[in-house]
């Protein structure tokens, strides 16, 4: 696959873990430790290592600090104590917005986009509160479900509220999104995950007003294999996961219409995300999650070159 290979060659020496052997895991934070612990290894193998340590700003020397991060080529202009800070050593909000409408349960026998997508959620929040950053969580469907204020102390807070999320319940945008851009008070970094199964321009609409105080956002599009290439033959009723409505379907004739059907949509959401400066990125759930550790990743050194 070509995520793959791409992924591998810029993580030299990566470790990749397939997903369904993550799901025998049944502790989420386990789940979460074992996917960064693995990519961050694998970082460290790589020309990428300097992802969180470029330089960021100087604050006064306080008594305690350890005098090998003082900056002595300023002290000899000012004759006064400054420590560099690092892209590392800043912290900001981070906060998941995971979807988990009913549509979410939907699998063809490996994981469901649900699952895939509590453990990148999970993953992401381990990974940032190892970068320092105060992390929260809010699950919506039509409405916000739960919500967890960023805080340096609320990773096992978010892992606890993934444990027990279930998807059900009819999927919306713009009511959600409008509440919790409200509640969006300090700027920070927001990701969204998503199967983002409605009209396109209800999608970016809604989402780009997660950028209101100067939020950077990231959304992931999670869809399962089948969902990208419709790969049955025999004659089948589909059924809305969400509205439970049934329709009659022979793959074999439908197929390149739905397939250009489903490319239209991402093609859509995806050019209109990144023409608001919003970071897409489309995984389908038989993919490593380092992979889209490392897109994040990447955004999060974009963002700080932008800066």
């Amino acid at each position: 696959m070509a995520y793959r290979s791409e992924a591998q060659a810029r993580l030299s020496g990566g470790h990749f873990v397939d997903p369904q052997v993550l799901a025998r895991i049944n502790n989420l934070e386990l789940v979460a430790k074992t996917v960064v612990e693995g990519f961050i290894t694998g970082l460290h193998r790589s020309p990428y290592m300097g992802f969180s340590i470029d330089f960021a700003e100087h604050r006064a020397y306080m008594p305690g600090d350890d005098i090998r991060g003082i900056d002595w080529r300023l002290f000899a202009r000012t004759d006064k104590y400054f420590v560099k800070k690092f892209e590392a050593d800043t912290n900001t909000d981070f906060m998941v917005l995971f979807d988990v409408s009913a549509s979410m349960g939907y699998t063809t026998g490996g994981l469901t986009k649900f699952d895939y997508g509590r453990f990148l959620a999970a993953s992401l929040t381990y990974f940032s509160r190892h970068q320092r950053d105060r992390v929260g969580l809010v699950t919506f469907d039509h409405d916000i479900v739960e919500y967890v204020p960023p805080s340096a102390k609320h990773l096992e807070v978010v892992l606890h509220h993934l444990e027990r999320a279930e998807p059900m319940g009819t999927g919306e945008f713009r009511k959600p999104m409008r509440k919790i851009a409200g509640l969006l008070r300090r700027k920070g970094l927001v990701v969204v995950i998503s199967d983002f199964y409605e009209d396109p321009e209800q999608v970016v609409n809604s989402i780009t007003e997660l950028k209101f105080h100067g939020n950077d956002v990231v959304t992931f599009h999670l869809l399962d294999p089948a969902e990208l290439t419709l790969p049955f033959n025999k004659s089948v009723h589909f059924e809305d996961m969400e509205s439970g409505e049934q329709i009659p379907v022979v793959p074999t004739r439908i197929r390149e219409q739905y397939t250009g059907k489903l490319n239209d949509h991402i093609d859509v959401i995806s050019k209109k995300l990144r023409a608001h400066q919003i970071d897409y990125t489309l995984l389908d759930t038989s993919m490593p999650l380092d992979f889209a550790l490392f897109q994040y990743l990447s955004e999060r050194q974009r963002i700080g070159r932008v800066r």
